[in-house]
């Protein structure tokens, strides 16, 4: 299997596809891109015409958006055992893309000051910010990790939003969330990506 590029800066969530990396033993090269500097190269832009990363090319396939690229390479490094089989895959979707959906819109939107009102709140989709910490609290306080019992993909791109949530303030602090968040930054393949990013970012 060819080496795999990735490209990232240690100040974005190219940390989550990092984490990932790490956590399916994948072999990478590491491209280091700078905001409003290389990340909008036309070398780059070919690569994603958004001009922002995390991304990987991998035998010429190219991947972005942080929970395509956890998807992608868990079904690409399928001795990593990182997604359940899949008929086993209903929560694994299901959590991933609600994270990628509501969690995000809803994050966001608070952190930029944006309140949906009342009257709007199905036309937002996620509803509100309070519905969206209350639904993954309900289900993270009754399973271990996002599609049971296992770690899995889902769990870095769900876990890795988590983690930044409690650290920066904009999630709600629920019972569950941080003993979750404690079961994931003692995985070993989440210190190596931590530190390989915080030497990134210290030498940038």
């Amino acid at each position: 299997m060819s080496r795999i590029t990735f490209y990232t800066n240690p100040q974005s969530r190219g940390r989550i596809a990092r984490w990932m990396l790490e956590e399916a033993g994948a072999d990478y090269e590491t491209r280091i891109l700078t905001y409003n500097g290389t990340m909008k190269d036309p070398a780059y832009l070919a690569v994603n015409p958004m001009g922002k990363v995390p991304a990987i090319v991998h035998e010429g396939t190219v991947v972005t958006e942080c929970a395509a690229i956890c998807a992608y390479l868990a079904d690409v490094f399928p001795e990593a055992g990182l997604a359940p089989p899949p008929v086993a895959r209903g929560n694994y979707y299901r959590w991933m893309f609600f994270a990628a959906g509501p969690v995000e819109a809803a994050v966001t939107n608070r952190s930029l000051g944006f309140v949906v009102p009342s009257e709007r709140e199905r036309a937002a989709g996620y509803g509100n910010f309070d519905h969206v910490m209350d639904t993954l609290d309900a289900w993270l306080s009754e399973h271990p990790y996002i599609a049971g019992d296992s770690f899995t993909a889902a769990d870095v791109y769900v876990g890795a939003q988590v983690i930044w949530g409690l650290q920066f303030g904009s999630f709600d602090k629920r019972a569950s969330f941080a003993p979750y968040a404690e079961r994931l930054t003692a995985r070993p393949a989440y210190i190596r990506a931590t530190k390989l990013d915080d030497e990134a970012a210290a030498n940038s």
